[in-house]
C-alpha cells in the first residue's frame, strides 16, 4: 500500500508540470487561431473615445517616474488625464511628480506622505479621477502608443460586463542572463497562461503593470483590497465573484523593467506567490456555492500547485534518502525529468515565438529555453513553500499591505 502511494505521488510530481505545459501549449494555439490569427491590429474607427484617467502609483520611483509620465503625455489618445500618486516615498519622488503636475496641464499629483501600499494609492487616484475608465500603469513602464485604444475598445465591443482588460507586458532590460530568462518566461509561460485562461473564460489575474478598468465595476466590488499584498490578483478574484468579465489584449504592449539581481527577483516572486496564496485563503467560500462552479477548477488548481510544491520537496528528500544509492542514480533521475520537461518547453517556446513575432522578436532568446523551464518549476516550488507561511501570517495579522522599493534593473539597456 505504501509503495503504491509513493509511486502515485512520484508520478504526480513528474506529470503535473508536464500536463500544465501541454495545457498552456494547447490554449495558446486555440487562442491564436480563434482570436489572433486574423487580427490586423487596426484601431477601431467607430468609437467616440472617452476620457481615460491614467493612474500611476509611485513608491521610491525618482529614477523612472519622469520617463514614464513623459511617455504617457506623448500618447496620441485624444482624451486623457494623468494622476500621479506618491505613497510615502523616501526619495525625491514627491518633488518630481509635483514638478510634473506644474509643468503639464493634464497631470495632477497626490502626495500621500505615509506608505500605505499600492492598493491604497490606486484608491486615492480613483477618488480624484474624472474618467469612467481607468488605465493603471506602473511608474517604470513605457506603453505603446496604440495600447490605450486596444484596451478601451473592449468596453464598447465586448459588452457591459467587461470589468477589466489586461495588457501584454514585455521586458525592456534584457542584457543580463536574468533579464533574458524573464523575456523567455513572459513570452512562453506567462503569455501562454493568459491566453489559456482567456479560452477557459476566467483570467485569474490582471497584469498590474498595465490594465484598464471600468470604474463602475471597481466600485461594485469594493475597489482594491488595501490589506492584500498583490492588489491585481485580489481584485481579479473579486470581479469573478461578482460575475464581471476580464479580457486579455496582447496588442496592448507595455515595456517594463524587471529585476536583474537574484535578491530582487526572489523578493518579487515571493511577493507574487504570497499574494496569490492570500487570495485563495480569503476566497475559499467559492467552493460553498454552486453559482461559482466555473471557478472551482481554477481555485482547486491553485491549491494543487501548492500541494505539488510540497510534494516535490517530500519526494526529493525521499529519493535522496531511500532510493538514490549513487551519484549515477541521481544523474539518471534528473536527466530523464529535465529532458522530458525541456522537450515540451522547446515546443511551447517555438509556438510562442510564432505567436509573439508580431509583438516582440525574441528569436535571439531561443537558446535560453533549453534548461530554464526545468529550473522555473523548481524555483517556483521553493518560492511557494517559503511564501505560504507568510500568506497565513498576513491573513491573521491584517492591516495595510505596504510595498518596498523594487529592483528595476538596468535602465540603460532597453529594447
Amino acid at each position: 500500500m505504501l509503495k503504491t502511494l509513493i509511486e502515485f505521488w512520484s508520478n504526480f510530481v513528474f506529470l503535473y508540470p508536464l500536463l500544465m505545459a501541454i495545457v498552456w501549449l494547447a490554449g495558446s494555439i486555440i487562442y491564436f487561431i480563434r482570436r489572433e490569427r486574423s487580427g490586423t491590429g487596426d484601431i477601431p474607427t467607430d468609437i467616440d473615445w472617452p476620457l481615460i484617467s491614467i493612474l500611476v502609483p509611485c513608491y521610491n520611483e525618482q529614477d523612472t517616474v519622469r520617463e514614464t509620465v513623459e511617455n504617457l503625455i506623448r500618447l496620441d489618445y485624444p482624451k486623457k488625464e494623468i494622476i500621479l500618486i506618491n505613497d510615502g516615498s523616501k526619495d525625491n519622488t514627491a518633488g518630481i511628480i509635483m514638478e510634473l503636475a506644474e509643468t503639464y496641464d493634464i497631470v495632477r499629483a497626490i502626495d500621500n506622505q505615509e506608505n500605505k501600499g499600492k492598493a491604497n494609492a490606486l484608491r486615492l487616484g480613483l477618488f480624484a479621477s474624472h474618467g469612467e475608465y481607468l488605465l493603471c500603469v506602473d511608474s517604470d513602464a513605457i506603453i505603446d502608443n496604440d495600447a490605450p485604444y486596444h484596451l478601451i475598445k473592449h468596453f464598447f465591443h465586448k459588452g457591459e460586463r467587461v470589468a477589466a482588460v489586461t495588457g501584454n507586458p514585455r521586458i525592456r532590460n534584457r542584457d543580463t542572463l536574468l533579464g533574458k530568462l524573464q523575456v523567455v518566461e513572459y513570452a512562453s509561460i506567462i503569455g501562454a497562461i493568459k491566453r489559456t485562461q482567456r479560452i477557459v473564460g476566467k483570467i485569474m489575474t490582471v497584469s498590474g503593470v498595465i490594465v484598464a478598468f471600468r470604474k463602475k465595476a471597481l466600485v461594485d466590488v469594493g475597489l482594491w483590497d488595501v490589506d492584500m499584498i498583490t492588489e491585481d490578483i485580489s481584485v481579479s478574484w473579486k470581479f469573478h465573484e461578482r460575475f464581471w468579465d476580464i479580457r486579455y489584449e496582447p496588442q496592448a504592449l507595455c515595456w517594463m523593467l524587471v529585476p536583474e539581481k537574484l535578491g530582487g527577483y526572489w523578493k518579487q516572486r515571493v511577493r507574487w506567490a504570497q499574494g496569490g496564496q492570500e487570495v485563495i485563503l480569503r476566497h475559499w467560500g467559492v467552493l460553498k456555492s454552486w453559482k461559482y462552479r466555473r471557478l472551482w477548477p481554477i481555485y482547486l488548481e491553485q491549491w494543487i500547485s501548492i500541494f505539488w510544491s510540497y510534494s516535490l520537496l517530500f519526494m526529493t528528500l525521499y529519493y535522496l534518502i531511500f532510493r538514490v544509492t549513487s551519484f549515477q542514480d541521481l544523474l539518471v533521475l534528473l536527466t530523464f525529468s529535465a529532458f522530458t520537461l525541456t522537450l515540451v518547453a522547446i515546443i511551447q517556446l517555438t509556438v510562442s515565438l510564432l505567436i509573439d513575432a508580431r509583438y516582440d522578436n525574441i528569436t535571439a532568446m531561443y537558446f535560453w529555453i533549453a534548461w530554464y523551464p526545468f529550473v522555473y518549476w523548481i524555483v517556483n516550488a521553493v518560492i511557494a513553500i517559503v511564501a505560504f507561511p507568510k500568506a497565513i501570517r498576513s491573513r491573521i495579522k491584517g492591516g495595510y499591505a505596504v510595498w518596498s522599493s523594487p529592483d528595476r534593473g538596468n535602465r540603460e539597456e532597453t529594447i
